[in-house]
């Protein structure tokens, strides 16, 4: 998923998002251990795009406190 698409979500389909990889990471790291996954560079991909997404809700949360302060 492109870094544009996900700026267009809202804050709480982010948020929802957010869960499904994290929940999504946790079962690669248990197929990694058990040694059913093959495809270990998808557990760099989810990895980065939690850190995508939580650095996006970080941002709008910085942004809107920036609003409230004014």
């Amino acid at each position: 998923m492109k870094l544009a698409e996900i700026r267009l979500k809202s804050n709480e389909e982010l948020k929802a998002q957010l869960s499904d990889t994290r929940h999504e990471y946790m079962n690669l790291r248990f197929q990694v251990v058990t040694g059913q996954l093959t495809d270990t560079s998808r557990l760099k991909q989810t990895r980065r795009l939690i850190a995508t997404l939580e650095t996006i809700l970080r941002e709008r949360e910085l942004a809107a406190s920036r609003e409230g302060a004014k």
